[in-house]
């Protein structure tokens, strides 16, 4: 039984990843703030095994017990163990001096903290388990470049990557250790999108950009992304890859 822990599982990549792992042989625990009814149904149809645990990753105080909830799903020994780090928050939008104190707060939260604290968890909780380990942590290109408007998530996403690079340094002198990744799943077409194309050209000068991916059909699926993600995942070399890489350079 190969294991995979999905964080933001309810919609978007999370929602697809889900999808594409629901199989006989894994185990998928969900986490989101809601339920996906057809998640749950679709896991009945295939007789597959599914857990959804609702949970707003913004209350970084309950996080390491999440884990641990997670881990006690586990019904037999596992043959790999997957964390995959998917959620994530684009607000707010707006120039840094506009921004409301909470919107950052939730942004750093959702998109750094949580991610830390469960990488945290999943090494510390799991560090007995000899079998293959990974982290996955979904960034952005947004970690990577500056965009006007993006202050928090920009900030998010890049300390994202370093985190990642900085985890995986520690774990190369650590017997059987955990394999970690940052990677940026390239322009998806989600509700994150939609949001992003729902701002004001004041507080985010590249909608016209983003607005036009759209039309030009230049924007992923979610499903076609999720195939591209897992394939990597499960690549041969996965372990030889550096600690921050992009899913369009496969």
């Amino acid at each position: 039984m190969h294991v995979y822990f999905i964080t933001g599982a309810s919609k978007g990549i999370g929602h697809a990843l889900c999808k594409e792992l629901l199989q006989e042989n894994n185990l998928i625990v969900c986490v989101a703030r809601t339920k996906s009814e057809d998640l749950i149904h679709l896991a009945n149809e295939r007789n597959s095994k599914l857990v959804f645990l609702e949970y707003d990753l913004a209350n970084n105080s309950g996080l390491e017990g999440l884990m641990e909830e997670m881990i006690r799903h586990m019904s037999e020994q596992p043959q790999s163990l997957t964390l995959i780090n998917n959620a994530g928050v684009i607000d707010p939008i707006g120039r840094t001096e506009d921004n409301d104190s909470g919107a950052i707060i939730k942004s750093i939260a959702v998109n750094l903290t949580a991610p830390m604290i469960l990488t945290s968890a999943f090494i510390k909780q799991l560090h007995s388990y000899q079998i293959p380990k990974k982290v996955i942590n979904i960034s952005s290109g947004a970690g990577r470049n500056p965009y006007s408007g993006w202050s928090s998530y920009c900030a998010g996403k890049a300390g994202l990557d370093h985190y990642t690079r900085v985890v995986s340094e520690e774990q190369k002198s650590v017997p059987n250790g955990v394999k970690i990744i940052s990677i940026a799943p390239g322009i998806i077409d989600t509700g994150m999108q939609g949001r992003i194309r729902e701002s004001d050209k004041e507080d985010f000068e590249l909608i016209d950009r983003f607005v036009e991916y759209k039309k030009q059909g230049m924007l992923s699926s979610p499903e076609n992304t999720a195939k591209k993600l897992i394939q990597v995942i499960h690549s041969d070399d996965f372990n030889e890859l550096v600690a921050v890489v992009d899913v369009r350079d496969f």
